[in-house]
């Protein structure tokens, strides 16, 4: 008498192929923010293809959110790679920096390697939460921290890439940053970042 019911997924919720398409479609910008976040190409390609692992494999999301839950998981394997911490009282970084070696290949924009000049913990929370528009809550959440670490490495970062970026002959005017936001205007977040800083 009693039916067994099948238990399916809603189409509501993304599929394994939803999100091997979306990191296909998406390889450049999840590779980046999985390079920006370890310093190191190996590692940065080695939270691509965990991150990839963990979305097909993991909990259901809904179809919708299949982006931002890619770029969570890439988060999430970057933090679980590096473990950044936040500076001890003695003023030096708990984690271990990523060292620069021939895995850390030179960098022409100076964004981009101002950041990757970044000490982890200030690397992952202006990461976080300047390009990926995370909370200040949700990111100290990521990174098992307090709120008030969060932010004093944001005020850290912003002060060494503010120097870092000011001092290089090839910075472009002001005129010139803001045509490249107006033409950039329709950018998702993430690629938008370097018009910006």
């Amino acid at each position: 008498m009693s039916e067994v019911k099948q238990i399916t997924r809603p189409t509501q919720y993304a599929s394994s192929d939803d999100f091997r398409r979306v990191f296909d479609e998406d390889m450049n910008t999840l590779y980046l923010l999985s390079f920006l976040l370890t310093a190191d190409r190996e590692k940065a390609e080695q939270c691509f293809v965990s991150g990839l692992e963990d979305a097909v494999e993991g909990n259901p999301v809904f179809k919708d959110w299949a982006r931002s839950w890619a770029r969570r998981v890439i988060i999430v394997n970057a933090v679980r790679a590096i473990n950044p911490r936040p500076m001890e009282e003695n003023g030096g970084p708990s984690s271990a920096a990523v060292s620069s070696n021939a895995k850390t290949l030179p960098v022409e924009q100076p964004e981009i390697a101002a950041v990757l000049a970044l000490e982890p913990f200030e690397r992952f929370v202006y990461v976080i939460t300047v390009l990926e528009r995370y909370s200040d809550q949700d990111c100290s959440v990521l990174l098992s921290c307090t709120r008030g670490d969060v932010v004093a490495a944001r005020t850290r970062a912003f002060e060494q890439i503010g120097s870092a970026t000011a001092s290089h002959p090839n910075q472009p005017t002001p005129a010139v940053r803001k045509n490249r936001r107006r033409m950039n205007a329709a950018v998702p977040c993430f690629s938008c970042w370097l018009v910006n800083v």
